[in-house]
């Protein structure tokens, strides 16, 4: 329980792969003008798997790279399920995997509490 970023690095690992292996990697960016949405999940210009590939995976991989915090809390999952409830069956590891990470958070949160 000690290494959170450690796990939290190995979940992040565990979403690229499942985007990879269920074919929704790409291979090129989106355009820029849609990296730079200002709502939330980028949801007027990005998939949510866009959103992951491009904008969280990058963030989230920087910020424990440079052991920098993590993020107070998170709340993906509540998101990502809604966005993924009528996908095919291979979201229901993504959204696993999500959840796992959203938990990660929570639990970093509560030991920087005590």
């Amino acid at each position: 329980m000690h290494d959170i970023p450690g796990r939290i690095a190995d979940v992040l690992l565990e979403v690229e792969a499942n985007l990879r292996t269920s074919g929704k990697w790409e291979l090129e960016p989106p355009d820029s003008r849609d990296l730079g949405s200002a709502q939330p999940f980028c949801i007027d210009t990005l998939s949510f798997e866009q959103w992951l590939q491009w904008i969280f995976l990058p963030r989230m991989k920087r910020i424990i790279e440079q052991q920098k915090p993590l993020p107070a809390k998170s709340g993906i999952y509540v998101y990502a399920h809604e966005y993924l409830r009528n996908s095919d069956f291979s979201t229901g590891s993504l959204l696993k995997l999500i959840k796992r990470f959203d938990d990660l958070i929570a639990l970093q949160s509560a030991t920087r509490r005590h």
